[in-house]
């Protein structure tokens, strides 16, 4: 199948490496738009989706022999990370080629003790010692980029942009530790940032808050998602879906901020119709300098 005119340019076969969720799906979708059969890597206990309709295998998330032996017999050139990971491997899972056996064994720190950026370009690393070419997500499916401004009927107010000042603040700086990418601001006032547990159980935090009286039950309050100081960008941007907006909302909040070009939005339709039947909104921003310090691009 011949690439459509305009398409990225991608090497071989491309691959999709399949954790959690519609993520990976929607770039599936989006490779064959631009006519690619996409072969699917469904990541064991991981991908939830119904790959039925295309070429795929399980695969266990450090098997890098039977990861290289499946892209010599598809020819596969080029690989996307997409979808969620509910844990990371044990040594147990370990199965290196004699190309990565070193890296593992050199690395064996990062493997075990690393954050998630660190982590995951080292499996980027990892991946393109086995002969693929590690391509962003964004670059086969650029729709799911956040734009800059409102996705809906709402915009933020002027005390959400004061919340948004601030969560993004806090947003940064917990990249900056390689902890997480969200925020929550109350009133000013940063009440919660994201852990390893992700952002729907941060914002489950914030909603047991409001149910405790620990915060006003009169609502208000934004979440902030930005990418980390020099993220890869091929890997883990930040992102949300209807189900982000269903708990903000929950959470007691007004609405939602995205970093503008550098965050992805799934199954956008679904966001704008959730987002205005619940009177949030949904931006995306270009953090300033004087607010966040500078995010590299």
């Amino acid at each position: 199948m011949s690439a459509a005119p305009g398409a990225p340019d991608i090497d071989g076969r491309l691959s999709i490496l399949a954790g959690r969720g519609r993520f990976p799906v929607l770039v599936a979708e989006a490779a064959r738009k631009l006519g690619h059969d996409p072969y699917i890597f469904r990541i064991r206990n991981e991908a939830d989706q119904d790959w039925s309709g295309f070429d795929t295998s399980e695969i266990s998330i450090a098997d890098l022999s039977a990861f290289s032996a499946t892209v010599r017999r598809e020819g596969i050139g080029s690989v996307v990370l997409a979808g969620g990971i509910g844990r990371r491997p044990d040594l147990a899972d370990l199965r290196p080629t004699w190309r990565s056996l070193f890296a593992f064994a050199s690395s064996f720190r990062i493997f075990t003790t690393a954050g998630d950026d660190k982590l995951l370009r080292f499996a980027i690393k990892v991946l393109e010692n086995e002969g693929v070419r590690v391509l962003a997500a964004q670059q086969v499916a650029p729709d799911l980029l956040g734009r800059a401004g409102p996705v809906g009927r709402l915009g933020p107010g002027k005390a959400d942009l004061e919340n948004i000042a601030a969560a993004s603040r806090a947003a940064l700086a917990l990249g900056r530790l390689d902890i997480g990418q969200g925020a929550v601001s109350v009133g000013g006032r940063v009440i919660a940032m994201e852990g390893l547990e992700g952002t729907d159980a941060m914002l489950a935090r914030v909603a047991d808050l409001r149910a405790s009286k620990r915060l006003s039950s009169a609502g208000g309050g934004v979440l902030v998602k930005l990418c980390k100081p020099g993220q890869d960008e091929r890997a883990d941007l930040p992102s949300i879906g209807p189900d982000t907006v269903i708990n903000a909302h929950a959470a007691g909040l007004s609405g939602v901020a995205i970093e503008a070009g550098r965050a992805l939005v799934l199954e956008r339709d679904r966001v704008v119709a959730e987002a205005d039947r619940l009177g949030l909104f949904v931006t995306g921003i270009e953090p300033r300098e004087d607010e966040v310090g500078q995010c590299p691009r």
